[in-house]
């Protein structure tokens, strides 16, 4: 049997693409252990057929230095176990999610020992860096960031990433294009179908006209941008309710600006939920927004969000962006101008005002999502991990590649 370990700075299974992978291989018939921060749950468990390790180390936002010490203290602990599980298990792969890139440092025990090594790059880490920290291109920690993106590239065997976007750029800075391919985030259809089929109800008619938002609470997904939409439209609406979930380090910024835009009765704050809750509250709303705001990280991105909302046949509202717009157009989904909130304004009314047509943006977006729906990601994923092993049944997955994205 393979084996296969996956190590990641976040908790588990919190983090919805490490559970959905790890789960897609198990189902598989690979057996998969995972490495993770300490959280919630037992130090050992198995969660779904996977088994989780978690380290002692909790995750705490307190500025730059603190996230160094924890990306430093994270690697040399996982260095250690994946190392000390290696000579027990003799793993086949160490499939390492960013960020940091440099966590695929963990992997050089089973690497000298000849198992392969996947980076799934989740996120470009200058980019990121650049939207939390208002920087820009020249600085010396991009410049150090860029140089340990390429090494960590160039160490791995293969590279997985979620969207066009940034496959293309992790192209332009160097990585061979044979060596990167597109595994999207999909939402897991066992927990989002479910809780669609629980039940059906049509919000047309509801007393409440619910908007939700939910994710990172960060400025740098256009919270702020929300709030002044909503300042604009809560007049023209009647009964508006905001509905958001999350957590992150803008929380009390973003709170403090509902106090100051007199949004207390419209905004209701949940906190961070599990990714059932999620769905469960999707199903009870009219319309999702995805505000991200204006930045290189936002505007290659493709929110996880727009899919999750559209899986389960509610409109969504997003920033026009290219990693949007690789995937839909005016037709399948409502767009916005990002970072604008009389743009965004504007396509909440046209969504209240205008329910014909919104039945058929969603019904053209079902039909894009049903395109790249987690079975078919799924799939693609598991051809992957087999041709990384260099299993014969595998077939050629990185031939297909044009075709994946021409869909």
């Amino acid at each position: 049997m393979f084996r296969v370990c996956m190590v990641v700075f976040s908790e588990y299974p919190k983090d919805p693409r490490v559970r959905r992978e790890a789960e897609a291989l198990v189902e598989a018939g690979i057996s998969v252990d995972v490495i993770c921060l300490r959280g919630k749950g037992a130090p050992q468990e198995i969660v779904d057929g996977v088994r989780v390790f978690r380290l002692p180390l909790q995750q705490k936002r307190a500025g730059k230095a603190r996230y160094a010490w924890e990306y430093c203290a994270f690697i040399v602990m996982a260095l250690i176990k994946v190392g000390l599980l290696h000579m027990k298990e003799r793993y086949s792969i160490v499939h390492v999610h960013n960020m940091p890139n440099i966590l695929i440092l963990s992997a050089l025990l089973p690497r000298l020992s000849g198992a392969k090594v996947l980076l799934d790059l989740h996120d470009p880490m200058p980019e990121v860096y650049m939207a939390k920290y208002s920087r820009r291109d020249g600085s010396a920690i991009l410049r150090l960031l860029h140089l340990e993106e390429q090494l960590s590239i160039r160490w791995a065997d293969f590279v997985l990433t979620p969207n066009i976007a940034f496959r293309e750029l992790f192209i332009s800075r160097g990585c061979p294009a044979s060596k990167i391919d597109i595994v999207m985030n999909s939402p897991q259809e066992k927990v989002f179908t479910r809780a669609r089929e629980a039940t059906r109800v049509a919000h047309e008619s509801d007393e409440q006209f619910v908007v939700m938002c939910h994710g990172s609470i960060s400025e740098r997904n256009g919270l702020g941008t929300a709030l002044e939409a909503l300042n604009i439209v809560r007049q023209e609406i009647p009964n508006f309710v905001f509905e958001v979930f999350g957590g992150g380090d803008f929380v009390e910024s973003f709170l403090r600006r509902v106090e100051d835009l007199g949004l207390q009765e419209i905004v209701r704050y949940h906190g961070g939920v599990t990714l059932e809750e999620i769905a469960g509250a999707i199903k009870r709303i009219n319309v999702g927004i995805v505000p991200n705001g204006c930045s290189r990280f936002s505007n290659l991105n493709m929110p996880t969000r727009i899919f999750e909302y559209v899986c389960m046949e509610r409109p969504v509202i997003t920033a026009r962006t290219k990693g949007v717009m690789d995937y839909f157009d005016d037709a399948s989904i409502h767009m916005f101008e990002a970072g604008d909130p009389d743009s965004l304004a504007r396509t909440i009314l046209e969504v209240y005002r205008n329910r014909e047509r919104c039945r058929a943006v969603l019904a053209r977006g079902i039909a894009v999502y049903r395109s790249h729906r987690w079975e078919l990601e799924k799939a693609r994923l598991v051809r992957l991990v087999r041709n990384v092993l260099g299993d014969d049944d595998a077939g050629t997955e990185r031939e297909k590649f044009k075709v994946g994205v021409a869909s």
